[in-house]
């Protein structure tokens, strides 16, 4: 069984993923439930990461979490479930399918291991996702924009501030509410936004660019 095991392990230290899954494989086929297999699980789903084979991944990862629920290797499991998704995220232009799974189980492995290695990285991808989600968001608000359609803009807009106000687009979700208020003459609602655009980013270009917009029609922020 050692034996098996560690051939498995060779095969991965040569990076021959699909070898390697077939000496764990068949570890857990001799010996099912044993310290081994129970490694041997894991080990397989990392092989099918490195891979690119998410969905097996996944699979394997969820599998040894159904046999092992209580075993202190859960925590890689959840982590390496999560970074599968997080690895399939696509660009912004796209749907953005993957990117809400990668923030559901990456978050899933904060709340359930806090304290380990695998909740600070997930943590870290956490705000990487949300800045991903909030480009969509951008992206969208300003087609809109872009299409004369104001309304159906300051909603993206909004979503930003409310859902991701700690990344990097937030600056802009808030200028871009300027400009669509101005544009439907909601001169109150523009000032009140320039105004906490101001607070927040007083040095900011995008304030600059508000602060202007708001000038050229003879405007203040509140």
């Amino acid at each position: 069984m050692e034996a098996i095991y560690a051939a498995g392990a060779s095969q991965l230290d040569q990076r021959r993923w699909t070898a390697a899954v077939e000496y764990f494989q068949e570890v857990e086929r001799q010996h099912p439930y044993s310290e081994w297999s129970r490694r041997s699980i894991l080990m397989t789903a990392y092989a099918h990461y490195e891979a690119n084979d998410y969905d097996e991944a996944r699979s394997d990862a969820d599998r040894f979490v159904s046999l092992y629920p209580g075993s202190p290797s859960a925590a890689y499991a959840y982590y390496i479930k999560a970074v599968c998704y997080f690895e399939q995220i696509i660009d912004v232009g796209r749907d953005q399918a993957a990117t809400e799974q990668a923030l559901a189980a990456l978050r899933e492995v904060v709340r359930r291991y806090p304290t380990t290695e695998y909740a600070t990285d997930a943590k870290l991808k956490i705000d990487m996702v949300n800045d991903q989600l909030a480009g969509k968001e951008m992206a969208i608000g300003r087609w809109y924009l872009r299409q004369n359609e104001p309304l159906a803009a300051i909603g993206r807009f909004k979503t930003v501030i409310d859902r991701y106000q700690t990344t990097s687009d937030t600056a802009e979700a808030l200028y871009r509410l300027v400009e669509a208020y101005l544009t439907l003459g909601l001169n109150d609602e523009a000032k009140r936004n320039a105004a906490v655009l101001g607070f927040n980013y007083p040095g900011d270009g995008w304030y600059s660019d508000a602060y202007a917009l708001m000038s050229g029609k003879g405007l203040q922020p509140a």
